[in-house]
């Protein structure tokens, strides 16, 4: 398996038989609103270019979305998947309102159900979108837990505070490489809406696995940098079971 970090939460994850998108945000920078306007400097998103990666996109076969907010899937990646018509795998939640943007949604998931997925499985796990009220306003959020033949299985968390369902899926899983949000986005208002640096570590400590740090330097309300999260991870003695990827890198496991 070769991951392929673009930017933010937008991957590709690359098998000998397939290339999945996973939560294409495609546009330009400063085509999506500011998140927050007060907390921090009120920049338009995202903050970065996506990285060159037109060879790979010409073959994806597949596509992820976890949710539907603008920084997983924007407006440049609706148009894309439309062009493209490529199949999609989404919460059950989310496919009604996927299929009237023109999306070809061919797999609706439930929560803690395991269905068939490219000759292996994939299970929709329970994300909570923040700590408190907040996550309510945030709405319904799917991670993925993926396992494929002769591949390291895979925990997508997508947008998530660290939660019972969270550490079930590490303890009863023991998943080769878990991808989970590092920015500690919060808004103007309310309590972050993605794992503090502390549940960060928690969920280091308690990974067996790699640990993929997406969701960084690409969006205005995220404020935690990749090299403070190095230097946290160093400083826990950590370092070694996680990575950091820059934004177009990729890495072969």
């Amino acid at each position: 398996m070769i991951f392929h970090h673009l930017r933010n939460a937008t991957a590709i994850i690359e098998t000998p038989t397939d290339l999945i998108l996973v939560d294409p945000m495609l546009g330009d920078v400063g085509t999506i609103e500011a998140f927050t306007k007060e907390r921090f400097l009120p920049k338009l998103n995202p903050l970065v270019e996506l990285p060159n990666a037109n060879s790979l996109m010409e073959k994806i076969t597949h596509v992820l979305i976890s949710h539907q907010h603008a920084d997983h899937l924007d407006e440049a990646g609706i148009d894309f998947l439309n062009e493209k018509q490529l199949p999609v795998t989404c919460s059950v939640l989310d496919a009604k309102n996927l299929k009237d943007k023109g999306l070809r949604v061919i797999q609706e998931l439930d929560y803690n159900m395991r269905e068939a997925f490219l000759g292996g499985t994939i299970e929709g796990i329970p994300a909570q979108h923040g700590y408190g009220e907040v996550a309510e306003l945030m709405g319904n959020v799917m991670g993925f837990y993926i396992e494929l033949p002769n591949e390291p299985s895979l925990y997508w968390s997508s947008d998530t505070i660290f939660t019972d369902e969270v550490a079930k899926v590490l303890v009863d899983y023991t998943p080769d490489i878990s991808v989970i949000p590092c920015g500690s986005a919060q808004l103007d208002q309310y309590e972050p809406i993605l794992m503090t640096m502390e549940d960060i570590v928690r969920f280091v400590n308690l990974n067996f696995g790699m640990t993929i740090c997406n969701h960084l330097e690409a969006l205005n309300h995220c404020p935690t940098k990749r090299a403070e999260l190095k230097s946290k991870f160093k400083e826990q003695k950590l370092y070694h079971k996680t990575w950091i990827p820059n934004d177009g890198e990729s890495k072969d496991f």
